[in-house]
């Protein structure tokens, strides 16, 4: 099941069942299923719940056969996926030539980092450039979404607690993660990935969510990424999932030793080669941009990189 997350006419946050020829609203899978779906919200609230999965698949089939008119999911407005998750955890480093390219050794375990829901933005909003970079980069990745709690679970079992999965932007600012190529003469870095990763925009998360029976990770997913700057489709990253070093289900298991997972948490499992920083000369974002990232069965994402000042976002 894909299920597609937007806001309704009153700005609130509504759940519909994409399918070939359309969407199922939200209002008319109310209006087919057996109890209210009111407060439903975004999928990943649905996904937590296999009870509420299976009456929303069933909905969507009864409101198709009833004939309802299905909606274009372009005229509405989108939300991202997921938009409160409690963890966000990013893995580093979970492609071999993304390593290659950084001139990293593969690593014998996954390397972890945290994002929070501040960074979280949906399709089409803008990307902000904060004062003190000069080098936002991008990270096309799969997000994998868990459902059920999950605490020291085998990869095995791992399978059956994730609810689906979204494509992901993982924005980072190289300079503050401490990137040679993205250093100016005596500059550092941060010396950890906090604010380079975590500062608000840096997530843009597309508004589907696909359920795991959709998709087969085993055969491979295809990811890339495009900078489109003065009208030109710049090509950067071009990958796909069969090459994670460290598959899902295993993700998955070795977070959850020493991490409880939560119904709603987001795991982004890594980008492949091809990002800005590790180009001669590199390419960083620049206000004016907007970049795409699009992983095959799922969707893209397509946001515009802003400065600081032109931030959209009213202050405090």
């Amino acid at each position: 099941m894909r299920l597609f997350s937007y806001a309704d006419k009153y700005g609130s946050a509504r759940t519909g069942v994409l399918t070939d020829d359309g969407l199922v609203s939200g209002n008319q899978l109310e209006r087919y299923a057996r109890f209210p779906l009111l407060t439903l919200g975004d999928p990943g609230t649905v996904a937590i719940n296999e009870g509420m999965r299976t009456e929303l698949a069933k909905a969507s089939a009864r409101a198709r056969k009833a004939g309802v008119k299905l909606r274009n999911p372009a005229t509405r407005y989108a939300l991202p996926a997921v938009f409160a998750p409690e963890k966000i955890i990013g893995i580093g480093l979970n492609y071999a030539d993304h390593a290659k390219e950084g001139g990293r050794e593969v690593p014998k375990r996954p390397l972890m980092f945290a994002k929070f829901a501040n960074a979280i933005i949906a399709d089409g909003e803008s990307i902000v450039q904060p004062p003190g970079t000069e080098a936002l980069d991008l990270e096309v990745e799969l997000g994998a979404v868990i459902g059920r709690r999950t605490r020291r679970v085998t990869p095995e079992q791992a399978s059956a607690r994730i609810a689906g999965y979204v494509v992901v932007n993982d924005v980072s600012a190289r300079d503050w993660q401490g990137n040679v190529a993205a250093l100016a003469e005596g500059q550092r870095g941060d010396g950890q990935w906090l604010r380079a990763k975590g500062s608000d925009t840096f997530l843009p998360v597309g508004p589907v969510m696909v359920t795991p029976d959709e998709l087969d990770l085993a055969a491979g997913l295809r990811l890339r990424s495009w900078i489109i700057r003065d009208g030109e489709e710049i090509l950067m990253q071009d990958g796909n999932t069969h090459d994670l070093l460290f598959d899902v289900p295993t993700l998955v298991s070795l977070v959850s030793q020493e991490i409880t997972l939560e119904p709603g948490d987001l795991i982004i499992t890594g980008t492949p080669a091809g990002v800005g920083v590790f180009r001669d000369p590199p390419v960083f974002l620049r206000p004016g941009d907007r970049v795409r990232c699009e992983v095959e069965g799922i969707g893209s994402i397509e946001n515009p990189i802003v400065d600081w000042t032109g931030d959209p976002r009213a202050g405090i």
